[in-house]
């Protein structure tokens, strides 16, 4: 009987040993994350998101509603457009007609894709890799045979966030598709787009889109200017969807919070962009009472990917702080230098 109770005694000690040792680990493996800069928070009703940070900035990764950043963030102020409706997304059970603002991406052209709803605003998985980096992967997409995953990667000290979206093909045929990112920043802002006239083939660097099927190849919009080898877009124009055919390789836009949100990407004069203008850039800025936002959207070329096989397109982001103009209007020129000394 004693060395029953002996015994028990003796396996209740181990079990309560071995129940403390796993709190400990448990507490060392978080504590080891947020000394990564990564960390699992909740955003809205989306539970169990990836946090990157330093000590300027914040990112925060969605996975629940396609694979997209729910916030980029510099000193607390975000310049992404987050949707409160999202916070009911658990209440819409059909993937088609779920809300996806804030940070998304994307796979085009545009007028020829042939995605399903499961790499849109499909459930992902998310996953830590390393500092500061993290992956989120969509399931594979039952219509086009497409998977997507997205990988990202905050600077140790800097604003700098490197997104690299990665898209395989399972299909039996090739797959002919570009990146599209499809960026919603706050409302309110300034664009600025470099431009390179001795490659553009639109008369006025720009083209202005009325729908899908109509396109005006020589507008002229007093919301839009043209300040030297640039264009300024200073609020909504008559037709919210821009076209640019740049090959300067950045965009940036102004927001009224004092902040410059900057996106570099590689733009390839000698390669097919298979949206219906050609386009490499096109910026979606419509009145605030229709969407409070500003749609960002670099363009990759067309890819042709054989089955099997993956094709990869890198974008990096910079959040800097730079004052929105109060008096008068912006100086493109100046931004341009602000690109070339912190965006490296």
């Amino acid at each position: 009987m004693n060395r029953s109770i002996q015994l028990t005694r003796s396996l209740i000690k181990i079990a309560s040993y071995t129940i403390s040792l796993v709190w400990v680990l448990l507490w060392w493996h978080g504590m080891t994350l947020a000394e990564d800069g990564v960390s699992r928070v909740q955003v809205l009703n989306y539970p169990d998101c990836i946090e990157l940070k330093n000590a300027t900035t914040r990112v925060v990764l969605g996975h629940h509603v396609g694979g997209r950043v729910l916030s980029y963030e510099r000193d607390g102020k975000s310049v992404i457009y987050l949707s409160p409706k999202e916070a009911d997304w658990q209440s819409v059970t059909d993937e088609r007609k779920r809300e996806a603002s804030a940070g998304r991406f994307d796979v085009g052209p545009e007028l020829l894709s042939n995605r399903g709803p499961a790499l849109w605003s499909g459930t992902w998985t998310s996953e830590v890799t390393g500092p500061r980096s993290a992956k989120l992967m969509s399931a594979i997409d039952p219509k086009s045979r497409l998977q997507i995953t997205r990988e990202f990667k905050l600077d140790a000290n800097s604003s700098r966030l490197t997104v690299t979206q990665t898209v395989k093909n399972h299909g039996t045929t090739d797959s002919r598709h570009g990146f599209w990112s499809r960026t919603f920043a706050k409302h309110g802002g300034i664009g600025i787009v470099p431009l390179t006239p001795e490659k553009s083939r639109y008369p006025n660097f720009y083209t202005l889109h009325q729908d899908r099927a109509q396109v005006s190849l020589k507008p002229v919009d007093p919301k839009i200017r043209l300040v030297g080898n640039f264009l300024v877009v200073e609020g909504p124009p008559a037709f919210p969807k821009m076209g640019f055919d740049s090959y300067a390789g950045w965009v940036a836009y102004q927001t009224k919070e004092d902040l410059l949100f900057v996106q570099k990407y590689p733009a390839y004069p000698d390669r097919v962009y298979a949206e219906a203008t050609g386009m490499t850039l096109s910026l979606w800025y419509p009145e605030a009472e229709k969407v409070p936002a500003c749609e960002i959207e670099p363009i990759g070329p067309m890819e042709t990917v054989q089955p099997g096989q993956s094709s990869s397109f890198t974008v990096d982001w910079w959040l800097l702080d730079h004052a929105f103009p109060k008096e008068g209007t912006i100086d493109p020129e100046s931004i341009s230098k602000v690109v070339s000394n912190q965006c490296k």
